[in-house]
């Protein structure tokens, strides 16, 4: 195994990539990993930084995670690139840090599971602490955004599922859980993963969307700078970190 990462970030599509890339220092060449997620060392932020680009999706996600940590040690397992806004005040354009993550299709109350609880495993997942306070704390340290508005960074739990939130689910959302404010489709299963590997987690999303739009327009619009915005984030944050010891 080689010398430990300070991060493995894991997007799900290659606008979000794409995004990671263009805001590093130095880019390695495309790899495809066992299970087919493409891999991608970085210099990120002057931190080394292995990119995976999972595909879409709760499995993708564990999968391409999965493959990751077997092989590569790491500082912090980072969920990145776009998400649903779902609470009162999120904007598009802003990015949340997500506190707590949940599965947002998982439901086994009927066997006195809280819902969003996978049987046997954790009601939630949390962020590694200090970490996310950082990534909070690392919107003071960007220039100023060329697009308005500015990176405004919230701090929040996130829920993921299989299912796009639109306008048709989103309430239903909201009601079942009031303390979200992004929705995703990776976050959550990335955050078991890391659980179940013991490495600190951290997602750092940018709001793409208000979960409003039943044909998906104000994604396709908003995903790049969202993405963009979530990989300056956690540019911040790893320029920010002690050296590894």
């Amino acid at each position: 195994m080689s010398a430990r990462l300070d991060a493995v970030v894991v997007v799900a599509m290659p606008v979000e990539a794409e995004a990671f890339v263009t805001a590093a220092d130095e880019v390695g060449a495309t790899m495809v990993a066992p299970g087919g997620a493409e891999h991608r060392s970085l210099r990120l932020g002057g931190r080394r930084v292995l990119l995976v680009r999972s595909g879409i999706g709760l499995v993708n996600a564990a999968t391409a995670a999965s493959v990751a940590l077997a092989a590569h040690r790491t500082r912090v397992l980072v969920s990145g690139g776009s998400a649903g806004g779902l609470g009162v005040g999120v904007r598009v354009g802003d990015v949340v840090v997500g506190d707590e993550h949940v599965h947002s299709n998982a439901d086994a109350r009927a066997f006195g599971y809280a819902l969003g609880q996978v049987p046997g495993m954790p009601a939630t997942y949390a962020a590694e602490a200090g970490l996310r306070d950082q990534a909070h704390r690392a919107a003071d340290t960007l220039p100023a955004w060329p697009v308005e508005p500015g990176v405004r960074v919230l701090r929040g739990d996130v829920v993921s599922g299989d299912v796009f939130v639109d306008a048709e689910r989103v309430e239903g959302v909201r009601a079942a859980f009031p303390t979200a404010l992004a929705t995703d489709m990776e976050s959550a299963a990335l955050a078991q993963v890391a659980h179940l590997f013991g490495v600190p987690f951290l997602s750092v999303r940018g709001i793409s969307d208000l979960c409003s739009p039943v044909d998906a327009g104000e994604f396709t619009t908003h995903v790049d700078d969202a993405a963009d915005r979530s990989a300056a984030v956690v540019r911040a944050l790893l320029r920010a970190l002690p050296a590894d010891s």
